[in-house]
């Protein structure tokens, strides 16, 4: 890709100019080299704004797994990585850190493309995925190990090394910030990864390989293999060779994936799953008009293909009609349009399929006795836009009040009691994350301790930054994305007790 990013991109035009100037990596990167897939298989990755192709994209399979398996371990015996010192580590990522922030332009249009969230969203993400590099970086040289208390007749030491080779499968709603957040961690800690990118955006994946071999990782440590879950990400779940295996995706690819772990080599797998995530609202909130437009935005950002959305709005019934009218009001204001216009808050849902699953959901939640007071149906003309829906008199017996949806659709339910709403909002299998708005300092201690998920938001949002980790609980998931915990996760503890002569 040959295009400078001197300039940047400030309007809807400077983004469509852009667009048309970018040349496109479609091949695999195995072994520091772009290739073809073995099977000379590709597939087509579409701009779900326009319907229009962007290209054909290697589709690898079992065998580009195993080649790209055995560089990978054949990387880290040798050490080149594994073995090198942590500050040359941290230097080679910083320059990697430095070469995205160059091509940020590039990077953001090429997941507003693929995948049709609005250019600003994806602006966002890659200085998000930016910062997660530089933050697993700076920490390679800044964790120790441990010296265990023992008598004067011994020495006992606690080291943490690299697991080896882990395999990155990553989702295609964030594919830059979620592939940062897998990779950053899992090189710090010196192993060697590769990386699966979701078929529906493999394009900013492959534009990072460039990025990588021209910061200086070296070869065989980082390796991108577009393709499907159920061809090369099999491979690589199975693999006998991979020692770990982190996912971000669907609940029930989560759960076939540890049970590929358990038929081959009981590798790690820490997976970040779905979520049908409650934000309870009382009535004793600040602001209502602030809050309703955070409601709105929990659900409709990204077009709802957000794992964490707020889907499930529970709203105390003394301000429930009141809030319910200011969320409409908010809800106006975030209409899906063209997503390389810097003021579109929505985008296009990412392809065909997923498209008719949320009108399919709608019409259930229609059928089931739901009041829709917004949205409910594809916009006409070009492209897969859903403007946002809201539903009011939502019961946890509906289907749109229980599964997870991935599109702009909003449940509002109502409570009487603090008890009745912690009991809703525990009732599900996820626990990915929560929102409370209250003003009752008391009521934020209780409720958080009772709510079940990875993480809460307290008037706010999908607060948080690379210092706080990400992750569920439940079916959303068991591992941590971000913090110095997702380094714990990527490297293995060693005991070392030496005898020592009195």
């Amino acid at each position: 890709m040959s295009h400078s990013t001197n300039e940047s991109p400030r309007t809807r035009d400077d983004w469509h100019a852009l667009a048309g100037s970018l040349s496109l990596e479609t091949r695999a990167f195995i072994d520091d080299t772009f290739v073809d897939a073995a099977s000379g298989e590709t597939f087509t990755t579409v701009n779900p704004a326009t319907g229009e192709t962007l290209a054909e994209v290697a589709s690898c399979d079992a065998a580009d797994a195993e080649l790209a398996v055995g560089h990978a371990r054949a990387a880290f015996t040798r050490g080149d990585w594994s073995r090198l010192a942590p500050g040359k580590r941290k230097k080679v990522m910083l320059r990697l850190a430095e070469l995205m922030e160059t091509h940020r332009h590039e990077l953001a249009l090429l997941d507003t493309l693929d995948m049709g969230k609005p250019v600003s969203s994806s602006l966002g993400d890659t200085a998000g995925a930016i910062a997660c590099l530089r933050y697993n970086a700076e920490s390679i040289d800044k964790l120790y190990g441990e010296v265990a208390p023992t008598g004067e007749e011994s020495l006992a030491l606690v080291l943490r090394e690299p697991l080896g080779v882990v395999a990155s499968i990553v989702p295609w709603n964030f594919p830059l910030m979620m592939t940062a957040w897998k990779i950053a961690p899992a090189l710090a800690a010196g192993n060697s990864v590769i990386l699966k990118p979701s078929e529906k955006s493999p394009l900013s994946a492959l534009r990072l390989a460039q990025l990588a071999r021209e910061a200086g990782i070296p070869r065989g440590v980082f390796q991108v293999l577009p393709g499907f879950g159920h061809t090369v990400g099999k491979a690589l779940a199975l693999s006998m060779e991979v020692d770990c295996l982190a996912f971000t995706g669907s609940t029930g690819t989560g759960k076939q994936l540890m049970q590929y772990a358990g038929q081959s080599n009981l590798k790690r797998v820490y997976l970040e799953c779905g979520g049908k995530s409650p934000n309870l609202v009382f009535a004793d909130c600040k602001d209502l008009d602030a809050v309703a437009r955070h409601a709105a935005a929990a659900i409709f950002h990204n077009q709802g293909e957000v794992c964490i959305a707020g889907s499930r709005l529970l709203v105390e019934n003394s301000i429930r009609e009141a809030f319910v009218e200011r969320v409409l009001k908010a809800a106006e204001t975030m209409q899906p349009g063209d997503p390389l216009d810097p003021a579109s808050f929505m985008g296009a849902i990412v392809d065909e399929a997923q498209h008719r699953r949320i009108l399919d959901y709608i019409r259930q939640g229609v059928e089931e006795g739901a009041r829709l007071c917004a949205g409910g149906q594809a916009l006409e003309g070009q492209g897969l836009f859903i403007p946002p829906t809201v539903f009011d008199g939502v019961t946890p017996a509906m289907t749109i009040g229980r599964e997870e949806i991935f599109g702009p659709v909003l449940s509002v339910f109502g409570f009487d009691s603090e008890e009745e709403a912690v009991a809703m909002a525990n009732d599900s299998v996820y626990g990915l994350a929560a929102g409370l708005w209250s003003q009752d300092i008391d009521r934020i201690l209780r409720v958080t301790r009772r709510l079940q998920s990875g993480q809460v938001f307290v008037n706010n949002w999908a607060g948080g930054d690379q210092t706080v980790p990400f992750g569920g609980v439940k079916q959303s998931g068991n591992g941590r994305d971000k913090s110095h915990h997702s380094l714990e996760e990527y490297s293995e503890l060693k005991s070392v007790w030496i005898a020592l002569s009195t």
